[in-house]
């Protein structure tokens, strides 16, 4: 049963009192004020928010803007110099032909050369002229002020208008036209930092008064968060004794109460409660709905109230029970005071209610493990007893009492030690071995061997309050199995003799395998070396014949055409043409050489882009047509309509070339030479397939090797450096393509081009070693 205290000690209950009225006041306030205050936060946040926002596009805008101006005064930079390229020509030209070799004047209107624009005119071997405005500053000879790097002084026209880094490092506008000899080309140039003045100074502008707007923007939103951090500062004063009184109460787990008993209503403060689980409800509590809660067997608030008043004292300690939201009941301490603030107002009980769940629990938990404590110790397969400080005993188990005989009446709680041993049986001890003793601590251990052949392991610990306790283990077991693990380490010291020997050998086997690793590793060094030797000697070699080589095929087709005059007879015509010829086929073998270097060195750029298949199988087709004519050999190709690949272009067209050159090489008179395509998927199947001589399997294993040539080259006599499948094969891989071929003699020859959709669409560059 509940229990009430009733004591005529005065408690000073006046600071307590005012704190719940203090309390119910701001209960009621912030009732009132929730529904205004409930979105100012949320706008209060939005805010700065939305300015950022708002900045944050117009800063976005400012940029877009700024960027197209800049490409729009390039766009028209370009479509001016077409315009005055065009109009500039003509009129040299006119002026060429009326002056003969007097330096050309140039009349053009006033602002097609404003801006910084620059015109040059050359003469046909490229040495300057005349410029405008004079003071330019171009010496040597056109190509040497464009760059060394640009098409322009190659093409023409025909490459249009170019950025270009001019020779002083200066990025321009370029655009050049070629003329009507003795004259060569004028060259029109317009600098980007001239093309891009006036739009310097306006994005200058733009971008100071967005900063500026940007400024203002700012200075208003610091002042709005400055005066709304002002005006939360007055709430968070408020808000503070609450909290901190809150926060007392609810790590306390206690709460405030205020029972008018004239009225019947009860006051709970925030804290109460969050100890019940309750949702708060309004800012009273009936008295009905407060005694509802209280458990039946604790009497009621009706009962408290009579018990306090025959009491005649103005204080109550009372404990009781409370229904929880959970439906679990929880033990509450109160401790009040009645107290009358005035004669025409009623009697008020203030206190304070404290959760006293723990503690109860808390007892109840210790009667408990005492009991489970007992049942502990009479699970263990262990012999234990406990001693107090004074050497009585405080509990044992049954395996004690049965180890020592020991009758029910002798192993009372609180029995001596010298009476409890005097009924026990004494134990006939054989031998007893100590295992080690730590005086400090009180403790020992010890091994004993009984008559019967059992032996016991007594370990003895000092406890922290002086007592003493003694846990007795049965291992018989464990002694038996110690002399099995003896006889076991005698065999197994004989295995790890036999072990050692072997290791012995095997270090000795380990140490030959290293000796030949290293040596293969030299040798693969070597080898790797002289691969990379390889690789630059035919580059350098390579490059130091192709430069001679221009210059023959140059000075053969210039003694070819006769331009400087007749050669007297014609066997000297028949003889650049030969020279030309021998000197073209030198010049693919040595271009074979050099991207077949290329290949080995990694040095190979892929750029992917969506094409129709058949226009690359069409150029492929023209490439050797001449060829095919000659031979008589008949062209078929079989495309699949509106196939595309995504794939580099002139790698899949040289791909295409060299294999429909080698069908064409091998396929006799009056053969044919079929190429085929097949799209599966994303991928591309391509055939070329030939009549022609055919290979044996060994010689199909040796094609696609560097320098590599089947036997029927060199018996029929047939020209090739033997790399032109070679660097087909090695383009297939870097696509992660395939490439297969199968043969026979006499029948003609099929190879199959496999290449599949790569796995990013769009144009990429990348670069891959390449191994062959």
């Amino acid at each position: 049963m509940a229990r009430v205290n009733a004591y005529g000690t005065d408690v000073p209950v006046g600071a307590l009192r005012g704190l719940v009225r203090a309390l119910r006041y701001q209960h009621g306030q912030e009732a009132r004020a929730q529904s205004l205050a409930r979105f100012e936060p949320a706008i209060r946040r939005a805010i700065p928010v939305m300015i950022a926002l708002f900045i944050g596009v117009l800063a976005i805008m400012t940029w877009l803007q700024a960027r197209e101006a800049r490409s729009q005064a390039i766009n028209s930079a370009i479509a001016d110099m077409e315009l005055i390229a065009a109009a500039i020509a003509p009129e040299i030209n006119l002026q060429t032909s009326a002056a003969g070799s007097a330096p050309p004047v140039l009349s053009v209107p006033a602002h097609a050369l404003a801006a910084g624009r620059q015109v040059i005119i050359a003469k046909g071997n490229g040495e300057i002229l005349a410029k405008f405005p004079p003071n330019v500053d171009a010496p040597g000879t056109l190509a040497d002020h464009l760059g060394p790097t640009q098409p322009l002084t190659t093409f023409a026209e025909k490459a249009g208008v170019m950025r270009i880094a001019l020779a002083d490092g200066r990025e321009a506008i370029a655009h050049v036209h070629s003329l009507a000899s003795p004259l060569g080309q004028v060259a029109l140039i317009h600098p980007i930092s001239a093309v891009l003045a006036d739009w310097q100074a306006q994005t200058i502008r733009t971008f100071v008064g967005f900063a500026s707007t940007a400024i203002v923007i700012a200075m208003l939103t610091s002042a709005f968060l400055w005066q709304a951090k002002r005006a939360s500062s007055a709430e968070i004063g408020c808000d503070r004794v609450r909290d901190r009184i809150d926060t007392a109460l609810s790590r306390g787990r206690c709460g405030l109460w205020d029972w008018d008993i004239a009225r019947g209503r009860i006051y709970w403060s925030s804290s109460m409660y969050e100890v019940l689980g309750l949702e708060e409800r309004g800012e009273f509590m009936s008295f009905g709905e407060v005694n509802r809660l209280i458990h039946p067997d604790d009497g009621d608030l009706t009962r408290m109230a009579e018990m306090l008043a025959a009491s005649q004292a103005n204080a109550i300690d009372y404990e009781f029970r409370v229904k929880h939201a959970n439906q679990q009941w929880i033990w509450l301490r109160a401790r009040a005071e009645m107290v009358r603030e005035s004669l025409n107002e009623g009697a008020h009980l203030v206190g304070i209610a404290v959760d006293i769940t723990d503690q109860k629990n808390q007892a109840q938990q210790t009667k408990t493990a005492d009991m489970r404590l007992r049942d502990a110790l009479e699970t263990v397969s262990e012999a234990l007893v406990l001693w107090d400080a004074d050497n009585r005993l405080v509990m044992c188990n049954s395996k004690f009492q049965h180890l020592h005989r020991l009758p029910h009446d002798a192993v009372r709680p609180g029995a001596p030690y010298r009476e409890v041993m005097a009924n026990s049986t004494p134990l006939d001890v054989h031998t007893e071995v100590r295992l080690g003793e730590t005086p400090q601590a009180g403790a020992r251990t010890y091994e004993i061997a009984l008559s019967d052949g059992r032996w016991l392991q007594i370990n003895e610990r000092r406890t922290k309050d002086g007592g003493y306790v003694s846990v007795g283990t049965d291992i018989s077991k464990i002694k038996t199995h110690e002399v099995q693990l003896m006889d076991s380490e005698r065999r197994l010291t004989g295995t790890v003799a036999d072990l050692r020997r072997s290791r012995q050998t095997l270090e000795l086997q380990a140490q030959q395998l290293a000796d030949l690793a290293e040596k293969y590793l030299e040798q693969k060094a070597e080898a790797e070396s002289a691969n990379r030797a390889k690789s630059r000697f035919l580059a350098n070699m390579s490059h130091e014949l192709r430069t001679p080589l221009n210059a023959i095929l140059g000075f053969a087709d210039m003694m070819s055409q006769q331009v400087f005059g007749a050669l007297g007879s014609q066997k000297y015509v028949d003889y650049c043409d030969h020279i030309q010829e021998g000197g073209r086929y030198l010049l693919d073998v040595i271009s074979d050489v050099l991207e077949m270097s290329s290949l080995e060195a990694g040095r190979v750029h892929l750029k992917h882009e969506e094409f129709d298949i058949d226009a690359a199988v069409a150029k492929a087709l023209e490439a050797v047509r001449p060829t095919s004519q000659a031979k008589n050999i008949r062209l078929v190709a079989e495309v699949t309509p509106g196939a595309r690949l995504q794939a580099d272009r002139p790698s899949v067209e040289k791909i295409l070339a060299a294999l429909l050159q080698n069908a064409v090489k091998f396929t006799p008179e009056g053969g044919r030479v079929t190429v085929r395509t097949r799209q599966i998927g994303g991928a591309l199947n391509i055939y070329v397939e030939d009549n022609g001589i055919g290979m044996t399997p060994e010689a199909v294993r040796q094609l696609g090797h560097p320098f590599e040539q089947p036997g029927p080259v060199f018996e029929n006599g047939m020209k090739g450096s033997g790399l032109g499948l070679s660097i087909a094969r090695s383009l297939v891989e870097l696509h992660h393509g395939t490439m297969r071929i199968r043969s026979t003699l006499g029948a003609g020859t099929i190879f199959l081009v496999h290449l599949p959709a790569p796995k990013k669409i769009g144009a990429i560059t990348h670069q891959l070693p390449i191994a062959v």
